[in-house]
C-alpha cells in the first residue's frame, strides 16, 4: 500500500435496496458487476441508513450524526454553520474534493449539503453543470462564459429552492401538466453515464490538482429512483412482460406520471400483475446502473487508480414497492426503506470479506477521516475499518423517519383520513440490538420485529416479549430524550443513557449485552 494518503471515492447508490442486490442474496442476477466488486471487498450484511430518505441521511453520512442532532430532517433545513462537513474536514486537510450529483435534493438546493466541496457538479435541475463551469477555464471568452453560467445558476437555484420551500408550489410541480416537463426536461434522475464518465476522468487524469494531491470524489446515481424509464434490453430481461401487456403498460405510465403515489401510503394492497410490474421494472433499473459501473469501474482499474483509493459504495435510502401498502420513502422506518448496501473496499484489498453486526451508514464520516488520517481519538472507535482492539463495545443502532412535512401538508389537503390512520404525521425511531428491533410510532404505537427470523417484518412480537420492549424502549427514549432540543452534537461513541447502570444489567438479562 502506498504511504501517501488514498484518494477516497464515495458512491451513493441513491433509492438502492439492499435485499434487490444479488450479492445480499436476491435470487436474480441484477448486479454481476457489483457482486465481482464486492468479492474483493468488505460487505456489510446490515447496514442501516440513519433516515428514509435524502436530505437527512446524505447528512448524517457527511457529518457522522443522526437527523436530530445535524437538524437536516426537512426539506427547507439548513446545514448549521457550525456543524463541519465530511469534504470541509478533506478539504482543510489538503484534499481535492469534487462532487457529481444526480439528485437536485443534494446537487441543487442551497441546503449547505455542497459545503466544502471544490468543484460541484450537478445533473439534473433547471440547469445542469458541466466540468468547464467549475475549473479555471483560459480565455477571456471561457471566463465569460464561465461568469454567464453561473449567473444563470444562480436564478434557477432560487426557483427551485423555492419549489422545495414552497407547499403550493410543490402541489402545482405534482399536476399533470407539470410532471412531464420536470422529469424530462429538468433532468429529475441526472445522467448517471455522464456523472461517472466525468468523475473516473477527474480521478485518472487529475486535472486542477496538485501534485500527489488525493483527491475525495462524492457522487450520487439516481437510476433506481422513479420513475422507471430502463432501456429496452433491461425491460426484455427483468419485466418482459411490459412490453407484451398492455395493461401492464398503462399501469407504468399512470405510476411514473402519479408523483403523489410515489409518496401516500396505498389505500389497497397492489394486485400480483401490479406488484411484478414494479419490481421487474425496479429490477431493470438496478441491472442497468450495475452495467455502467462495471464499465466505470474497468476504467479505473485499467488506469489503475483503484491501487490507492478507499471505494465506499451504499445508498442513502430504499424503496417501497407496494410492501404493507406503502410506497416510496417518505413515510416508514421499515428495512426495505432503512436497510441499505453498504461495500468497502480498502487500497490494496482482494479477499472478500462479510461484517455480520448491524452498523449505522452515519460511521462512513469516521470512516472516511480514518483512511486521511484526519480522526481524533472521538471519531476513532466509531470507524468501519479493521480495528486493532481486540473488543470493540456494542455500538447502538438508531434510525430515525421524521415526515417531510411538505409531503404531510399536501396529504393532509388530498386524504386527511389517511393521515391519521397511518400516523404519517408522527415521527418513526427505531433501535436495532441483538436479533431484535424496535420501532416508536409517535408516543403511542410500539412494534418489535425479530429481524433476523423475519427480515420483511411482518410479525409485531412487542405483546409477547414486553421485557424486551421495556429494556429497548428505555434505551431509544435515552436516546430520544438527550436530543430532544434538536442540534445537541453528539460524538461519543456510545448511546446517550447507555452506561446507566440500570440499562446495561437489563440488557445483559435479556442477552443483547455479554456480563
Amino acid at each position: 500500500m502506498s504511504s501517501q494518503r488514498p484518494d477516497v471515492l464515495f458512491i451513493v447508490l441513491d433509492t438502492q435496496r439492499a435485499d434487490r442486490l444479488s450479492c445480499y442474496g436476491y435470487p436474480l442476477n441484477t448486479t454481476p458487476n457489483l457482486d465481482a466488486f464486492a468479492a474483493q471487498a468488505t460487505r456489510f450484511e446490515t447496514a442501516i441508513a440513519p433516515a428514509q430518505w435524502t436530505i437527512p441521511s446524505h447528512a448524517s453520512m457527511f457529518t457522522g450524526v443522526y437527523p436530530s442532532e445535524h437538524g437536516m430532517t426537512q426539506s427547507y433545513s439548513v446545514m448549521p454553520d457550525e456543524v463541519p462537513t465530511l469534504a470541509e474536514r478533506l478539504r482543510d486537510s489538503g484534499y481535492f474534493t469534487a462532487g457529481f450529483c444526480n439528485n437536485p435534493l443534494v446537487g441543487v438546493i442551497n441546503n449547505g449539503l455542497r459545503r466544502g466541496f471544490q468543484s460541484f457538479l450537478n445533473y439534473s435541475g433547471l440547469l445542469t453543470s458541466r466540468p468547464n463551469q467549475a475549473g479555471a477555464s483560459p480565455g477571456l471568452v471561457g471566463r465569460y462564459r464561465q461568469w454567464f453560467k453561473r449567473q444563470i445558476s444562480g436564478v434557477m437555484t432560487k426557483i427551485q429552492d423555492a419549489f422545495a420551500r414552497s407547499d403550493w408550489l410543490l402541489a402545482l410541480s405534482f399536476t399533470p401538466i407539470m410532471v412531464p416537463l420536470w422529469q424530462t426536461a429538468l433532468s429529475f434522475k441526472g445522467n448517471t453515464a455522464k456523472s461517472l464518465e466525468d468523475t473516473a476522468r477527474l480521478l485518472c487524469d487529475r486535472d486542477d490538482t496538485a501534485p500527489n494531491q488525493p483527491i475525495f470524489a462524492f457522487v450520487n446515481l439516481m437510476g433506481t429512483h422513479m420513475p422507471y424509464h430502463p432501456p429496452r434490453p433491461y425491460i426484455e430481461k427483468y419485466a418482459p412482460h411490459v412490453l407484451r401487456d398492455r395493461d401492464a403498460r398503462n399501469f407504468l405510465q399512470r405510476f411514473n406520471n402519479d408523483v403523489y403515489g410515489w409518496l401516500a401510503p396505498l389505500t389497497g394492497a397492489l394486485d400480483n400483475d401490479q406488484k411484478k410490474t414494479l419490481d421487474g421494472m425496479y429490477d431493470a433499473e438496478v441491472a442497468y446502473q450495475d452495467a455502467l459501473l462495471g464499465s466505470f469501474f474497468e476504467k479505473l482499474e485499467q488506469a489503475g487508480r483503484l491501487d490507492n483509493t478507499l471505494v465506499i459504495i451504499c445508498a442513502d435510502h430504499g424503496e417501497h414497492l407496494g410492501e404493507k401498502q406503502l410506497m416510496g420513502h417518505s413515510l416508514s422506518i421499515y428495512n426495505e426503506l432503512v436497510r441499505v448496501p453498504l461495500i468497502i473496499r480498502q487500497p490494496g484489498q482482494n479477499q472478500a470479506q462479510v461484517v455480520s453486526e448491524v452498523v449505522s451508514t452515519r460511521r462512513l464520516f469516521q470512516t472516511v477521516l480514518d483512511a486521511a488520517e484526519l480522526a481524533n481519538h472521538q471519531e476513532q472507535p466509531l470507524t468501519l475499518l479493521p480495528q486493532s482492539q481486540t473488543h470493540l463495545e456494542t455500538d447502538f443502532v438508531f434510525a430515525e423517519a421524521i415526515p417531510p412535512q411538505n409531503v404531510v401538508n399536501l396529504m393532509q389537503k388530498r386524504q386527511p383520513d389517511l393521515v391519521r390512520d397511518r400516523a404519517c404525521d408522527q415521527p418513526r425511531r427505531a433501535v436495532w440490538m441483538g436479533t431484535h428491533k424496535l420501532i416508536e410510532v409517535g408516543d403511542t404505537a410500539i412494534e418489535l420485529y425479530d429481524v433476523q427470523e423475519d427480515p420483511q417484518e411482518t410479525l409485531n412480537i412487542s405483546a409477547i416479549l414486553p421485557e424486551n420492549v421495556e429494556a429497548l424502549q428505555e434505551c431509544l427514549q435515552s436516546f430520544a430524550g438527550e436530543i430532544n432540543g434538536y442540534g445537541t452534537l453528539i460524538t461519543a461513541r456510545r448511546a446517550p443513557g447507555y452506561d446507566n447502570p440500570e440499562v446495561q444489567r437489563r440488557l445483559q438479562d435479556l442477552g443483547y449485552l455479554e456480563d
